[in-house]
């Protein structure tokens, strides 16, 4: 009878497991967005609000530069007569003066803001570069990261299913006093634990596929399915790429490094700037009095400028020289951060893909073949319940542990293009 019971069980476990990997296929509604990470990187580009906002950025210092190039408006002032005593002339209102100045700045100043303006355009152009550097990073180490522990998920839902069946029909076969009590909770405590695992994953899965929806400005109800071509097996793709071409493009392609030295430029002509405002600029006007004190039709020109005895923009100028300092400082700290970030990710690179290319690339489908067999041997009541699952155990463990380590390997050669600032290792 408990022959026939296992057979039955079997047999639906089978069938439910079928059914729930139909159901899954099936579930593939227009609410899936199926995209492969070129598509994925194009939305991005084309969607991305940060990006657009970042791009504003350097429109707005472009405008600076406009700014900057423009000449001081000349100033025009009238008077007319309203009112006066004891005058030979005639009535007040027929005296009259007119003046206009022009304000000429010295030092070069006007040239100098100009080449501030364009230097502010750089830092903005390589804020946005960076800013695209770290968020397609961020994109396409979600994109992978969706797709492998959805091939986790898989795995959990195949053993959740075949063992909830499993524990409704022991429960009635118990209840029937076919089998012990404890078979009963041994399914039941392991079918808890998995459920709180898988739990645990898809809050993963959720969270990664949120803020991956939001990089592309996908709909938050889209569910999305990635397409992935993984060909690195048996693969020395890290090992064939010296560490110095790394580095050498790190120093020549990372963005923030740029805008630090950038930055110390700025702050160096900023301190021409502050030197040059110490300089007092010069007013030239042309005035003209129809009925002047002097005499009638009165025209004549001055010249105006401040006296620099006090304020000769010494604390501006110590400003900008601290400035310089501190950009510099700044420069130094992200040459040797970038130096870190290159070396550390290359060593741990090479030592994923040392690990990976370790395995034995049938590994996981003899694995798979060996679970089939223990099917039909726990079928035939060749094994046990509890060797049955662990087997089961063991083979959930280490496919999930393939996939996690698959994972760590593309991610890492992704880490690799973002410390470099170039796609080395790009994966489709």
């Amino acid at each position: 009878m408990y022959s026939k019971f296992v057979g039955a069980f079997l047999g639906i476990s089978i069938w439910c497991i079928a059914f729930t990997f139909s159901a899954h296929a099936q579930g593939a509604t227009s609410d899936t967005l199926n995209i492969t990470i070129q598509q994925a990187e194009d939305q991005f580009l084309k969607n991305n609000l940060s990006l657009i906002a970042q791009r504003y950025e350097i429109d707005n210092a472009n405008a600076q530069i406009i700014t900057a190039k423009l000449f001081n408006n000349p100033d025009f002032s009238f008077t007319n007569g309203i009112y006066a005593t004891n005058v030979s002339e005639g009535p007040a209102y027929k005296e009259q003066s007119y003046g206009i100045s022009q304000l000429f700045t010295t030092a070069g100043k006007r040239n100098k803001n100009i080449q501030l303006a364009k230097l502010g355009v750089q830092q903005s152009q390589y804020q946005f570069f960076d800013l695209l550097r770290t968020l397609k990073y961020t994109l396409r180490s979600d994109f992978y990261s969706i797709y492998f522990q959805e091939e986790s998920a898989k795995v959990y839902n195949e053993e959740i299913s075949s063992l909830a069946t499993t524990l409704k029909l022991f429960k009635e076969q118990y209840a029937k006093g076919n089998i012990a009590e404890k078979e009963v909770l041994r399914i039941q405590s392991q079918l808890y634990s998995l459920q709180a695992e898988y739990n645990d994953l898809q809050t993963s899965i959720d969270t990664t596929q949120s803020e991956f929806k939001l990089l592309i400005k996908a709909a938050p109800g889209v569910y999305v399915k990635p397409v992935v071509n993984y060909d690195l097996d048996g693969k020395e793709i890290v090992a064939n790429v010296p560490y110095q071409k790394l580095l050498d493009s790190a120093y020549v392609n990372r963005y923030d490094l740029r805008l630090a030295k950038a930055t110390v430029d700025y702050n160096n002509v900023n301190l021409l700037v502050q030197k040059a405002t110490a300089v007092p600029d010069i007013s030239l006007s042309l005035n003209y009095d129809k009925l002047g004190a002097y005499g009638n039709n009165f025209l004549g020109g001055g010249i105006g400028f401040s006296l620099p005895f006090f304020n000769r923009n010494q604390g501006g100028i110590k400003q900008a020289r601290i400035a310089i300092d501190e950009s510099k400082v700044q420069l130094q700290s992200h040459q040797d951060q970038v130096e870190s970030d290159v070396n550390s990710n290359y060593k741990n690179a090479l030592r994923l893909e040392k690990l990976y290319n370790s395995f034995d690339p049938s590994f996981k489908q003899n694995f798979t073949h060996l679970i089939q067999q223990v099917f039909i041997n726990y079928q035939k009541r060749n094994i046990s319940l509890l060797e049955f699952l662990d087997f089961y155990d063991s083979y959930k463990t280490n496919t999930i542990q393939l996939n996690n380590l698959q994972l760590n390997r593309i991610t890492s050669l992704e880490q690799l293009n973002y410390v470099t600032g170039t796609p080395f290792f790009n994966q489709q």
